[in-house]
Parts: C-alpha cells; structure tokens; sequence
C-alpha cells in the first residue's frame, strides 16, 4: 500500500541540457533524458558531461534526473552499456529507465531502476515481478483503465508512475514490430519508422472498401488534465509528460500547466507533498491547446469509448478560430484579404499559422498581417471557401513569449538576524528545511531611527536578486537595531546565500536503488515468444533464474518469419467502425478485416475476450548485412 506525505512527482522531457533547464524552471519535479545511446528516442541522444550539468541544475531544486536506457542490446553492446551505466551514476543521474533485463544481471551501479513502459506492465503479477528484480519505480501502460491502476497499487509498494500528456502509441509499447518488419528499423533499438502514421486502407468481405486513405492507426494525443486527483487517488505517485523529440515551446507550456494543475491538487491533498522545492513564476497562461496535439483524449481510463482516434491527419490542426466569412481582393495584384467570422475573443497576431482541410488533407498558411477579424496571407490562397472552418497551429504572441525567458523558479527562505559575539549573525532556512548560518566581526552601535533601521535592515537582507531564492520572512531577533553599514549587510547576505547553497548541495541524496531479493521462480516453467523482447543472453540468463521455460529470441534477431502479430493495441477498428460484436444483436457476425499500407496489406485478428486488436504480418524480406 502506498504510505501518507509521499512526494507528488511531475516529471517532464528532456530532449537535451537545455530543453531539461527549462523544464525544471518551468516546474517539473523531475526530468528523463537520453545519454549518448542506448535510449528509445535514438534523435534524441545527449554527452555524459551535459547529463552532469543538468544533474548540476535539477539538485539545485531538489529535482531528478531520469536516463531512458531503455531500447534492447545486442549482446555485443552489454559491455559498453555497462560502462556507460557508471559514467551516468559519477554524472549523477537519479536513476536508469530499463527495457532490457540482461542489465540487470550486469555489474551496475547503485542506480535506481525504473521499469520503462516497453517492458509492458499491465498487470498486477507484471508489476510485482519487476518489484522483486529490483525496480523501484514502474511506468505503467498506457491503456489501463483507472480500476486496474487502483488494484496494483494496492497490491505492491513500488512507485507507480503513469503518463499524463503527449502522444500515443496505438500498440502496447514494447510490443509493436511492424517498424522492424517493414523497414528493420526497431521501435525497440529507437528507431521507429511511425507505420502507425502513414494513410491506410480498410477493406472487408470481398475486399470491399470500408475506408481509405485515412489515417486508421493514428490516435488522438493523451490528456489527462481532468484526471489527475482520480489518478493520484488511484495510487499514482509520478506523472510523465511525453515528448522528448516535441519543441522547447511545448516542453515550456504543457510543463507550466501541469505544474499549476498539480499545485492545486496538491493543496487538496495535505497527506502528499510536492517532490522537488521552488516556486516557479511564468510570463504567459500556460494553455496546453496551443502546443503540437492531435485532438486530445483520455484514452482508456474510463473505459472505452469512441472518440480516441486521428483517422483526420497524423498533423496538428491547432485550435478551432472560426470560419471563412469572405474572401476578397481590392483588384489585380492586391492582396488577398481573408473575413474570418470568428469570436469576440479570438485575437489574430501577425505571424499565426492556420490550418484548414482540403478535403481530407490538412494544409496550412502563415498569417502575413492581422487587422481584426480581416487576415492578409503570406502566400496567395486560391482554395478557401466560405463556410471552411479554419484552425490556428501557431499563435504567434504565445511563440513570441515563449521564445524568450519565460519562467523564474525561486526557493523561499526565512531569514533571521541575531547578535552574535563577535557582531552579528544572519540563520537561512529555506521550504525544506535546509539551514546555513554565517557572521560578520562587527561593533554593533544602536541606531539613531529604530524605524527606519528596521526598515533598510529588512529590504537589504530580503534582496535576493538572480539567486535561487526569494525572501519568505525577514525576522530581527536583536535589540536594540544596530546600524549596519550597507555594504557590510550586502556581504551578510551573500555569504549566507553561498552557505545555504552549499547546504543544499551537501543535503542533497540521490533516490537509493531497490534492494534486490533473490530470484524467485515466479515464472514456473513458462513458455516465453518473441514477445518478451530477449536479445542477449544475459536477458535469457535473467529469465532462467526466475522460472521460464523455453525461451524464444526478440522479433529484432529475425528468426521469427511466419506471421504473427506485429502490433497488438486496444484501439480496434471493428470498434471503430461498428462491426464490434459486444456492441452489435445477438447472432451478428463481423467480417474479416484486412488493413493496407502503401503496398504491404495485414490481416487483423480479434481477441475480443481481451478487447484487443491484432495486426499481423510477415517480416518483410530484406538484404542481411
């Protein structure tokens, strides 16, 4: 069970140092971030020394930092994943997110380990077993429903962090192939090829044509904003933001926001408290709607439901602004004047992109000059009718803010002045109750104006300025007031800022790694596919100490060529497009599904005891290096 007063965790991306500093300012409690491999994201990769100064940073606030080392390694590459695992731990990572199992039979450090969310953990048994390997933190599926969150928490006391923002994979993670099938390129290695985004063609009995060249893989973007008390009370204790390859805008906005939501919620719930100190402070309204989404959905939380899918466009249409009243021209040469009908308070800014359907494509144009309601186009528009809804995917006063420094995070502290023998003392203690304490020899004469000396002593000891810190309270706990020449205060005040960062430093722990029991036969002879992602032998050896039986290679070895599922997701298109039995008259009977992409059709299979779709396939023939 899940304890009181534990630390709420918002943890952001980091696609490099500097997308993870902005993070942190902009409130997250925690960043993950990619070392020089080894990571899913493989665009996404960082040097060890910029892992070190961002680690440098996020201790500052008490924040962590999180490596994804989670894609499956060759054999070949455990020894050097090895040594890079101890770089990161002298670099001062946090913690190491896991896929691949043969890690754990390595000699790592005493790093925490984080299970990733390829490693599929849905439930209850899942969870405990990689509690008992030696993680002390599980990213759970995506699709869970909030019930099934609920009965593993209460059934383990590993920290359950759940994603709450970003894009979806419409396969369960860990287990989606077809990128490797395809084109060789693994979602498991980081290099997925996005299949899922591309046009597809959905024909039934007879090859009946049920929909085309639509986007049939593609879901909408997670947002779980309306979720969080639920998911916080279900028993999750970090909430992840996806986006590690997205802009530094959206890492700045969507992590403001849920840094405010998060406050909020954390006022109602006085048993939590928040997992990293500062306040951040923010020079635009946070607005999730105005970063890169593809409709925004709460996925499976509570249940299924039809509205979760992109079928549109895989792209980002941006907010609905209105529609076209006019268009217009003063005569031949002049340009295109757009009448928008839209609400009083849509505001249009020189510089917006908007979008707007083409029939089924989604094209776009830049905003050249806004006068009111009226839009002058960068480029000429000969398409645009009356009547077509029109979008904005750039807001260019937003972009405008967040393009510059956006967001101060700052530490309260309390300082108090008192007498001391040899003049005076200044205490620091700051909202987590670090301390520092430094003096200055001094004859301390009475001030002439008690008033006033209070006063300047109060203002020149609260002047932070560009530190970490703000002034909570000012307390003079001596009497009578002394005067202080000025410049003597100020160095007061500075060394005792450069001692309460010290402190900080100093207090500072790193999140201790799980112990590790024994291996325990938990797996009883089970019969392990290609499904549980083993590459390596330390992986097979990890498994064989706990219990499994036959052991097959990872899809990536290329041995498993006949067809089988290469994408096993909950979004189904029998649901989708009202073949699904459950929803149907006793005795209806759904047609073969066949799905096509470009040139390679995949037959779907049903599991609708599970309620889970399968797109199977071959892997397709290629040249062998």
């Amino acid at each position: 069970m899940h304890r009181a007063h534990q630390p709420l965790e918002l943890l952001a991306p980091a696609k490099n140092l500097e997308f993870g500093i902005e993070a942190i300012r902009h409130g997250a409690d925690a960043v993950y971030i990619g070392g020089p491999g080894f990571g899913a994201r493989a665009a996404a990769g960082n040097s060890v020394a910029d892992i070190e100064t961002l680690c440098r940073f996020a201790h500052r606030f008490g924040a962590h930092v999180y490596v994804a080392f989670n894609t499956i390694l060759r054999d070949d590459e455990l020894e050097a994943a090895r040594r890079l695992t101890h770089q990161l731990y002298q670099a001062g990572a946090d913690a190491l997110i896991v896929q691949d199992m043969g890690l754990l039979q390595l000699d790592l450090p005493p790093l925490a380990l984080h299970a990733s969310t390829q490693t599929d953990n849905r439930t209850v048994d899942k969870v405990r077993f990689l509690a008992q390997a030696g993680f002390s933190q599980v990213v759970l599926a995506r699709e869970l429903p909030l019930t099934r969150i609920a009965e593993i928490a209460a059934a383990t006391s590993v920290t359950l962090e759940a994603f709450i923002h970003g894009a979806l994979c419409v396969s369960y993670s860990g287990q989606c192939y077809i990128s490797h099938a395809m084109t060789g390129r693994s979602a498991n290695r980081g290099e997925c090829a996005q299949i899922c985004r591309l046009p597809c063609t959905l024909t039934g009995a007879d090859d009946q044509v049920l929909a085309q060249d639509q986007h049939l893989l593609s879901l909408k973007d997670m947002n779980q904003s309306a979720n969080l008390a639920a998911l916080v009370d279900a028993g999750v204790r970090s909430l992840k933001i996806e986006g590690r390859l997205k802009g530094l805008d959206y890492v700045k906005n969507v992590t403001a926001y849920y840094r405010q939501q998060l406050d909020l919620l954390l006022e109602q719930r006085p048993a939590l408290a928040r997992a990293s100190v500062g306040r951040s402070t923010f020079t635009f309204t946070p607005d999730p709607a105005k970063s890169f989404h593809r409709g925004h959905t709460d996925y499976f939380l509570h249940g299924r439901q039809p509205d979760i899918t992109a079928f549109a466009s895989p792209k980002f249409a941006g907010e609905p602004v209105g529609t076209v009243a006019r268009v217009s021209s003063a005569g031949k040469g002049a340009p295109v004047c757009i009448e928008v009908s839209a609400p009083a308070d849509v505001t249009f800014h020189n510089g917006d992109g908007l979008t707007y359907f083409r029939g089924r494509e989604l094209v776009g144009m830049r905003v050249n000059r806004a006068q009111g309601h009226c839009l002058f186009p960068a480029e000429p528009v000969t398409d645009l009718k009356v009547g077509v809804a029109l979008y904005r995917n750039h807001d260019q006063a937003l972009a405008s803010l967040l393009a510059k420094p956006s967001a101060q995070r700052r530490i309260g502290v309390a300082l108090t002045l008192v007498a001391s023998a040899e003049g005076l003392s200044l205490q620091l203690c700051d909202e987590s109750g670090v301390a520092a304490q430094v003096s200055i020899a001094m004859a301390l004469e009475p001030a002439r104006d008690m008033e006033r000396a209070a006063q300047t002593l109060c203002e020149q000891l609260a002047k932070l300025g560009n530190t970490d810190f703000y002034s909570q309270t000012v307390t003079l706990a001596l009497q009578p007031l002394p005067f202080v020449p000025a410049a003597q205060l100020n160095a007061l005040r500075r060394d005792g800022i450069a001692a309460l960062e010290l402190a900080r430093q100093a207090a500072y722990c790193r999140p201790p790694a799980a112990e590790v029991a024994l291996p325990v036969p938990l797996l009883e002879g089970q019969r392990l596919s290609y499904l549980a992602n083993v590459y390596n032998a330390a992986a097979e050896a990890f498994y064989r100490e706990r219990g499994a039986g036959q052991i097959a290679p990872a899809y990536e070895c290329d041995s498993e060529e006949r067809e089988v599922p290469l994408m096993i997701s909950k979004h189904c298109l029998r649901y989708s497009f009202g073949q699904c039995p459950k929803e149907r008259e006793a005795g209806f009977r759904p047609e073969p599904l066949t799905l096509t992409i470009g040139n390679d059709r995949f037959r779907l299979r049903f599991d609708c005891q599970r309620c889970e779709m399968q797109v199977l396939g071959r892997l397709k023939p290629r040249k062998r290096p």
